[in-house]
């Protein structure tokens, strides 16, 4: 019986951190949009798993802001403040060079490999010029690599960190979406980024992460 027990929990976890996967992405992309109430039976039906791995994954997604529980109203996508972007930034400029540094220093030749085939279709995408003209599909792809490059740091710790704050950077950018131009510029640059982590160059790694971020930053100002 308690293996049963136990087998079930195990199944749930499973569920609930589905769940949280797929509605933070949703979130980040501003799928569910800014204010929006969350659902929860839609959500269910959705993703085909019960309330309680939702709720469990709305528990963990009001820890990183990205929705707010009111009592007696329900749980809402939080707004996306532009007001926050200086202290985004702030947190980003520290931390995503320290990544870059850490991820050059510490990869397996498993996240060699990852990244090594990352950066290599990014940079073919980009030759192409095929897929980089849709701002969502880039967006899309700037998670995807802070995310690879954040699996290569090793330090769990640090990479929920890194992830909460670029998925709230990702939000802001989401909104000027519209109107952006040069998106795809800002994406090619993670591919001297990728390169320099590959060689192992740490300091190289941190000086190109920091003008990346840098450039986020300054690309959202000049149109507030």
């Amino acid at each position: 019986m308690n293996r049963q027990v136990n087998t079930e929990t195990a199944a749930s976890h499973s569920l609930a951190e589905q769940a949280y996967l797929t509605i933070r992405d949703r979130l980040v992309m501003l799928e569910i949009n800014p204010g929006e109430p969350i659902n929860e039976d839609r959500l269910s039906g959705e993703l085909g798993v019960g309330r309680t791995p939702i709720r469990e994954a709305l528990k963990r997604l009001e820890v990183d802001r990205l929705v707010v529980a009111f009592p007696r109203r329900g749980t809402f996508a939080t707004d996306v403040n532009i007001s926050d972007l200086a202290h985004i930034s702030e947190v980003r400029r520290t931390l995503e060079p320290m990544a870059a540094s850490a991820a050059a220093g510490r990869m397996t030749a498993a996240d060699r490999s990852a990244l090594t085939a990352l950066r290599d279709q990014l940079d073919a995408d980009n030759r192409l010029d095929q897929r980089l003209d849709d701002n969502a599909d880039l967006l899309r792809m700037d998670l995807g690599v802070h995310r690879a490059i954040y699996r290569c740091v090793h330090n769990p710790f640090l990479e929920d960190t890194l992830l909460h704050y670029d998925n709230l950077a990702t939000r802001i950018w989401c909104v000027f979406v519209p109107r952006l131009s040069g998106m795809a510029g800002h994406v090619s640059e993670h591919v001297p980024l990728l390169s320099a982590i590959i060689d192992g160059d740490a300091e190289k790694s941190a000086a190109l992460a920091g003008q990346h971020v840098a450039g986020f930053e300054r690309a959202v100002r000049a149109l507030i």
